[in-house]
């Protein structure tokens, strides 16, 4: 992507975020209610919040339950999908499990995890994992099935050892696809943590959110709702976007070569 071409990307984003914040503030002042506070309430209460500790910590503690999950999600799920992908048989006995995952609603995996495991840290973090560790063996799995045979013989001719050909070989090849698994990944994990922290913690922003319903205020739950989707974006932009550009770089060279 050449400067020019960033430079109106920048731009365009700008100007739908103002867009947005713009229609916000129209409607706010049009409702004249508590129940739609206009953008300049919501920063004021997220200052104070700022300014009292209690964002940074209810933030704080949110990424750490989505980063805990997160990993042990990616990893797990990775590891089943390569190995669905490469072995049939992994895949006729493992499929109808991945199935019944798929279709269990993620309020039941958290009720019933709070129930076996109380309400705890690992019982909130495992719910999340488990929720997730579905998506990412679907992707993964058919990253692994569209994998260059070829590439794969040649590396067992050379006789690789499993590591070597696990690092020069299908990773490499599964690159995309376990961008993708971590993208929608994020996406999900962090709509699942807060109905988590909602449910059964004392702290986090979901916490927070549930306790600013109750409370009826609009401005605080608005508040802790926009901060968490800053952070998010701000993963995806300065995080994932660059590594999806650097896979995408990636390719492009080895496919010109």
């Amino acid at each position: 992507m050449t400067d020019a071409n960033a430079n109106r990307r920048r731009v365009r984003t700008a100007l739908s975020i103002a867009a947005i914040v713009a229609v916000w503030a129209l409607a706010a002042a049009i409702a004249q209610s508590p129940t739609l506070p206009g953008p300049a309430a919501v920063l004021a209460v997220v200052v104070r919040e700022a300014e009292s500790g209690a964002l940074l910590h209810h933030l704080g503690i949110t990424l750490w339950r989505v980063a805990a999950a997160f990993v042990l999600a990616f990893f797990i799920g990775a590891a089943a999908g390569l190995l669905m992908g490469r072995s049939r048989f992994a895949d006729e006995v493992l499929g109808p499990w991945l199935t019944l995952a798929l279709n269990i609603p993620a309020l039941v995996v958290i009720v019933l995890a709070y129930v076996w495991l109380g309400l705890t840290e690992a019982a909130a973090i495992t719910a999340v994992a488990i929720n997730k560790i579905p998506n990412v063996v679907v992707v993964v799995r058919e990253g692994a099935k569209a994998m260059d045979e070829k590439l794969i013989e040649m590396g067992r001719s050379y006789r690789l050892s499993r590591l070597d050909m696990l690092r020069h070989v299908l990773l490499p090849q599964l690159q995309p696809y376990l961008l993708a698994a971590s993208r929608s990944g994020l996406a999900l994990i962090w709509k699942i943590v807060l109905v988590v922290e909602l449910l059964g913690r004392s702290n986090g922003v979901g916490f927070q959110i549930h306790l600013a319903f109750q409370l009826f205020d609009v401005a605080l739950l608005l508040a802790y709702a926009l901060s968490f989707v800053v952070v998010a974006q701000a993963i995806e932009l300065f995080l994932l976007s660059p590594l999806d550009r650097h896979v995408a770089r990636w390719r492009t060279t080895a496919a010109e070569a």
